[in-house]
């Protein structure tokens, strides 16, 4: 009797310990505007969408994070606090139990206002 139960134990935790052993890549990507930056934090929130179909994403930034301007002439990296909202971005980021963490970051343009 004792088998039956430490094989149904471990029937119990299997799924748990597979769960916990999925890859920490880059799983998906947004590009959209930048609607709030919060240095303190580190964490930004991107509009994006297609037509009337809107959502928006927190990410965190970690502070080893690259953060890109295409821009200028030649890509160069910049710091958190150089974004600011209307900007047009690209980030790659992952889902992890505290919410999304961005592992790379580029802005491209910038929305202009009416």
């Amino acid at each position: 009797m004792p088998r039956v139960r430490l094989i149904s134990f471990l029937l119990c935790f299997a799924p748990l310990s597979l769960f916990a052993q999925q890859p920490t890549a880059p799983h998906d990507s947004v590009r959209g505007a930048i609607r709030t930056v919060d240095v303190r934090t580190r964490t930004l929130e991107v509009t994006t969408g297609v037509g009337f179909a809107l959502r928006v994403v927190r990410l965190q930034v970690p502070a080893g994070v690259p953060i890109t301007d295409r821009q200028s002439a030649q890509p160069q990296l910049i710091g958190l606090g150089a974004l600011q909202p209307g900007d047009v971005i690209r980030a790659a980021f992952g889902g992890r139990p505290t919410g999304f963490v961005a592992y790379t970051i580029e802005r491209v343009g910038r929305m202009e206002g009416p």
